[in-house]
C-alpha cells in the first residue's frame, strides 16, 4: 500500500502535459504509472523523453506504461492530462484505477470541466482542478518539447473533504508532490477564480493562433492582433467579474507582458487544429460565454471568435 510520503501516481493521458509532469515526478523518485493509447509501443520501446529548455534533456527509461487500465495498480493520485473532449470516456478508467479515497487532479483548460466529470465519478473520490502555466508540446510519440514555464495552481472542487481545513491539507499535499519534483505549485482558495484567470490567456491566444494561423511571436508583433488580444483579455476579465470573480488589478496586462517575453509558442489548440483533432471549444469558449450570459454579461468579441472557430472545427476532420 502506498503511503502519504510516497503515494502512487497515475498519469491518465500521457500527451504533452501528462508526459512532462509524469516524467518530472518519476525523476524525483515517485512511483508513477502511465496509461497510454497510441504511443504505448513507442514508450515501451524507447521510454519517455522531455527536451526542456529549463531542465535540460531528460529520458525516463523502463517506464511503467500500460495500454489496459485493468493492469494498473490502484493509485492515490490521478493526474488527468488528456483533452477535455475525452473526459466522458475517461471517467470509467479513472474509477477503475483509483485507490479508495484517491485524489483526481484535472490538468485541463477551460471552465466547467470538473462539473461535467463529477457526476460520472464515485462520490468517494476527491476531485481537484489544476491550472498549468506552461509552454509544452509533443513532437513525436513519447517525446515532449518543453519551452518555458511550468507552474501549477491547484484548487479543490468536490468530494468527501467538506471542511476547509481538510481541503487545504489535500491541496498542500498535491502541491508538495510538484514542489518535490522542482515545479512551482500553489494551492488556490477558489478553483473557479483560478480557471477564469487562465482563460485570460487561453481565450485570445488559443483561438487567434488558429484563426490567424500564427504563433505567439507573430501575434505579438502586429498592432492589429495586439489590440484584438487585449480587447479579448478585457472581455474575459469582465466575464469573470460578472460571475463574481474580481481578478487582480493589472492581471491581463501582466499576462500580455509575459507573453512578449516568451519564446514563440503555438498553443495546444493550434496543434489540435493542425492534426485535425477536435478543438476544446466547449471548455474554453462555450462554458465561459454561457456563465457570463447567465450573469447578464455579453462578451461579443469572444462570441464572434467562438463562432468562427466552430466553423473551422466543423470542417477540420480527417
Amino acid at each position: 500500500m502506498a503511503n502519504l510520503q510516497r503515494p502512487r501516481i497515475a498519469i491518465i493521458g500521457t500527451g504533452a502535459i501528462g508526459g512532462f509532469y509524469g516524467v518530472m515526478l518519476a525523476r524525483a523518485g515517485f512511483d508513477v504509472h502511465f496509461l497510454l493509447r497510441s504511443e504505448y509501443a513507442a514508450v515501451r520501446g524507447n521510454g519517455l523523453q522531455v527536451n526542456s529548455a529549463v531542465h535540460g534533456a531528460i529520458t525516463l527509461d523502463n517506464v511503467q506504461a500500460y495500454r489496459d487500465v485493468a493492469q494498473m495498480p490502484p493509485c492515490d493520485w490521478l493526474l488527468v492530462g488528456a483533452k477535455t473532449t475525452s473526459n466522458a470516456a475517461l471517467a470509467p478508467l479513472i474509477t477503475q484505477v483509483a485507490a479508495p479515497g484517491a485524489k483526481v487532479l484535472l490538468l485541463q483548460n477551460g471552465l466547467g470541466v470538473e462539473e461535467a466529470l463529477r457526476p460520472l465519478l464515485p462520490a468517494s473520490l476527491h476531485l481537484l482542478g489544476g491550472l498549468c502555466f506552461i509552454c509544452v508540446h509533443r513532437s513525436a510519440p513519447g517525446v515532449v518539447e518543453h519551452q518555458s514555464l511550468g507552474a501549477v495552481s491547484l484548487g479543490y472542487h468536490s468530494g468527501p473533504a467538506t471542511e476547509q481545513g481538510a481541503r487545504q491539507a489535500i491541496l498542500e499535499q498535491g502541491a508538495g508532490l510538484f514542489s518535490a519534483a522542482g515545479i512551482d505549485a500553489t494551492a488556490m482558495a477558489s478553483l473557479e477564480q483560478a480557471r477564469w484567470q487562465k482563460l485570460v490567456w487561453n481565450v485570445p491566444y488559443n483561438g487567434l493562433s488558429v484563426l490567424l494561423n500564427a504563433g505567439t511571436s507573430a501575434l505579438m508583433s502586429n498592432a492589429d492582433s495586439r489590440a484584438l488580444i487585449q480587447a479579448l483579455m478585457q472581455e474575459v476579465v469582465q466575464g469573470a467579474a460578472a460571475c463574481g470573480h474580481e481578478l487582480p488589478a493589472g492581471f491581463a496586462d501582466k499576462l500580455f507582458a509575459n507573453t512578449e517575453r516568451m519564446p514563440d509558442y503555438q498553443p495546444s489548440m493550434y496543434h489540435d487544429w493542425q492534426q485535425q483533432r477536435p478543438m476544446e471549444l466547449q471548455a474554453i469558449y462555450a462554458a465561459p460565454l454561457l456563465a457570463a450570459a447567465q450573469a447578464g454579461c455579453e462578451l461579443p468579441r469572444i462570441q464572434a471568435l467562438y463562432q468562427a472557430l466552430s466553423f473551422i472545427d466543423s470542417r477540420n476532420r480527417p
